[in-house]
């Protein structure tokens, strides 16, 4: 259903100044889960003049408008969340009260009429106090034509980006040209009839284009002359550890060498050793991994080197082992160290020789296999508590590759978690636009103890909840948020910063553990207050408690029924009721 509105009334902005944070231990601001930057506006109108004096005024203002669309489009995905608990009005107004909190222009409605599931939008607004119309008639003077180009940019970008459908704004009045005010109106782009010349604003300029080219061209060059070659196509890191390691694969590629691969659970020793295989002169030859640590201690032999029928019971017909499966090819054998003392006589054998007997078998027989190790305990250790051979340990340590955890990869962590989630969106058929800042940094913050296999995971969790079109929080890496935090401040109802903890609370605890107050009345002030706040919108007051409209109109009902229904309520419905 379509909604009219003459002159709308904004709701309440409080549940939104609760989603600004400030991190005393990071020095990091917060909107939601976007990371925000208070910066000063002289500095801002600055960096604006150079721009223009740098690459004209056309030119910049393609760059500020494009700067804006970007932000407004950031914006567009905590309306979304609005949304679920609002009408598409409400919803809406999220924008224009997110430009009036980030200080940008006072937003006044002045017309709206929407229809997302129709496409139809127009909006007419009034914007007061432009910092950019300010700042571009003080260098400049009054402008011929309107000129708050980054404010129109972040207008078209959230308004796109809520409808899902290009809308076009234009500055009818601007206090850079003259008007004690700014004016816009936006509707789509088709229904403007000189729609392409501000289109064009939101296209790259031709002189970035040339910029890719020839950075395209140097590229090209260095590779000619000898760039590093590509990383295959699972292995992802730019690190200097993980660089480290992978450059010593090459030298042992050529060779039959036998490679020790050390390093925690989860950092990728099963890739590097299949990178070490698909490198050398065997890799058209079979690949066979084994966790010695899977095998059963009476059924490591057989499974490595064979057996022979009748060799025990129940072993009805001779089958070959993965030592014979592998000829010609590489046997990875992955957490080495567990491998039985009866097992590792054997071993050393054909690492040796170059011959294996089956279990139940007399018969030596040849083979021709590549043997490449992994531990991620210390082998030195174990030959020293007497569970693992030191000849053994000897001859597999020929070539060490130590492979560095995660958490000594900090520069590995995004470019991972991005392969991931196109990996993940794709299988799982969603489409999403990456990770909140918020996320991103508690992505690189963390300790990564289950290293890459526990990034792996965690991002095809964060794939599997985020709804489809937006980005993946915080709380959908993560089943709790606490660790990422930190000390957080955020704006109270006067606009000013408070600290945003548990401490807050504690008069109010206090008074319910003496007995001054019930839960009950404290849920009942809770509620009436929020409603209070909220001028007596539901959709609002429940935003800032948390709830769903629904609930919060269930917990009022049974708050003035009492009695049963106030047991009912403290306790928290089932269901969301109608």
């Amino acid at each position: 259903m379509a909604k009219l509105h003459s002159v709308p009334v904004a709701p309440s902005s409080d549940d939104l100044r609760a989603r600004v944070h400030f991190c005393a231990d990071t020095g990091q601001l917060w909107l939601h889960e976007h990371r925000m930057l208070l910066v000063h506006a002289e500095a801002q109108a600055t960096l604006r003049k150079e721009l223009i004096d740098t690459l004209g005024m056309d030119r910049a203002r393609g760059l500020l408008t494009r700067m804006g669309y970007a932000s407004g489009v950031r914006d567009a995905e905590l309306a979304r969340t609005r949304a679920q608990s609002a009408d598409d009005v409400e919803a809406f107004m999220t924008g224009p009260q997110l430009h009036t909190l980030e200080g940008i222009v006072r937003v006044t409605p002045i017309k709206l009429e929407l229809d997302r599931v129709k496409g139809k939008f127009y909006g007419e607004f009034l914007w007061e106090n432009s910092w950019e119309g300010q700042s571009h008639r003080h260098y400049f003077g009054i402008h011929s034509d309107p000129v708050c180009w980054t404010q129109i940019g972040y207008a078209c970008g959230y308004t796109s980006a809520f409808m899902g459908r290009p809308i076009l704004y234009k500055e009818v009045e601007c206090s850079g040209a003259g008007h004690d005010n700014c004016r816009i109106i936006g509707k789509p782009v088709e229904e403007w009839e000189d729609a392409a010349e501000h289109m064009r604003f939101l296209s790259p300029e031709s002189i970035a284009d040339q910029l890719f080219d020839l950075q395209t061209q140097v590229v090209q060059l260095r590779s000619s002359i000898g760039e590093k070659e590509k990383l295959p196509t699972d292995m992802v890191g730019k690190s200097p550890g993980f660089r480290a390691a992978y450059a010593l694969l090459r030298p042992a590629a050529s060779n039959r060498i036998t490679v020790l691969l050390l390093g925690e659970t989860g950092v990728g020793k099963e890739l590097f050793a299949r990178a070490l295989h698909e490198m050398g002169p065997r890799s058209s030859k079979p690949f066979i991994a084994v966790n010695c640590a899977a095998i059963p201690q009476e059924l490591v032999e057989s499974e490595l080197f064979g057996v022979e029928r009748g060799a025990y019971t129940g072993a009805l017909v001779s089958r070959p082992g993965r030592f014979e499966r592998a000829d010609g090819g590489t046997l990875f054998l992955d957490e080495i160290g567990d491998l039985p003392l009866s097992a590792q006589s054997k071993l050393l054998r054909v690492l040796q020789d170059g011959e294996l007997e089956r279990l139940g078998d007399q018969k030596a027989r040849k083979t021709d296999v590549r043997v490449i190790a992994a531990a991620n305990r210390d082998l030195r250790e174990l030959v020293k508590e007497g569970k693992f051979r030191s000849d053994l340990y000897y001859r597999l340590n020929a070539y060490q590759i130590a492979i560095p955890p995660l958490r000594e990869r900090k520069e590995d962590i995004s470019v991972l978690a991005k392969r991931f989630l196109e990996k993940f969106s794709a299988i799982h058929g969603k489409k999403l636009r990456g990770f909140t800042d918020k996320a991103k940094r508690a992505l690189l913050t963390y300790g990564w103890p289950g290293n890459i296999r526990e990034l792996r995971n965690m991002v095809e969790r964060g794939v599997i909840l985020a709804p489809s079109g937006t980005r993946i929080e915080v709380e959908h890496l993560f089943s709790s948020c606490s660790d990422n935090r930190g000390r957080e401040f955020g704006l109270n109802m006067n606009g000013e910063l408070a600290m945003n903890r548990w401490d807050a609370g504690i008069a109010l605890c206090e008074s319910v553990f003496n007995g001054v107050m019930t839960l009950d009345q404290v849920e009942a002030m809770l509620l009436e207050t929020a409603v209070n706040k909220a001028c007596g919108n539901l959709s609002s007051a429940a935003r800032m408690l948390g709830l769903t409209r629904a609930q919060l109109a269930y917990r009022l009902k049974c708050l003035h029924e009492g009695g049963q229904g106030k047991a009912e309520a403290a306790a928290g419905p089932l269901v969301d009721q109608p």
